[in-house]
């Protein structure tokens, strides 16, 4: 627990997310600024939901983990999002080729790719987000709320901002 208080786990931030798709990409903003506005007293989660449509999807989010377990996980989401289309054409050569230029064990990765190390986080995440009634990426859930950024991202964030804000001053309260 890296809280700043003793027994006081910070708000969790669910986002539902795959690497592949043009509307999570879009979302990097505003999790950009969640993170500067909160720092470390809200949890953001990013969790897999690749999309069948979305062939390099599973592959991204495995990359994903082993980036996280490199140490370089946000580093590395951001990277891939940032281009979307490079993934869309060049596929798993570019997960590998976004990994070495982070300084990241670019042979490491390859050989997760392959042995398929990551494949049962990427499997429970969508799992549990089928459960919970996600369909499309970006979907966030905070506080027990699921706001779906799929269709429209418009005052997204600000909902986020509005039960983030609400649930900490509870916890001050």
């Amino acid at each position: 627990m890296s809280d700043s208080s003793p027994g006081r786990a910070a708000p969790v931030l669910d986002v539902w997310c795959e690497l592949q798709c043009p509307d999570c990409r879009d979302a990097l903003d505003d999790l950009r600024a969640l993170r500067a506005r909160y720092g470390d007293r809200l949890e953001l989660r990013l969790r897999h939901f690749p999309l069948e449509k979305h062939k390099h999807a599973f592959a991204a989010a495995q990359a994903s983990e082993e980036a996280a377990e490199q140490g370089q996980g946000w580093a590395y989401v951001e990277a891939v999002l940032g281009r979307v289309e490079e993934l869309d054409r060049a596929g798993e050569p570019f997960l590998v080729q976004v990994a070495r230029e982070l300084g990241l064990d670019a042979e490491e990765f390859d050989t997760a790719l392959i042995d398929g190390r990551h494949i049962l986080i990427v499997d429970a995440d969508q799992a549990e987000g089928k459960a919970i009634g996600v369909t499309g990426t970006p979907t966030y859930v905070i506080g027990g709320e699921r706001l779906d950024g799929g269709k429209s991202q418009e005052g997204l964030r600000e909902r986020v901002e509005e039960i983030a804000d609400r649930l900490l001053a509870e916890q001050d309260g």
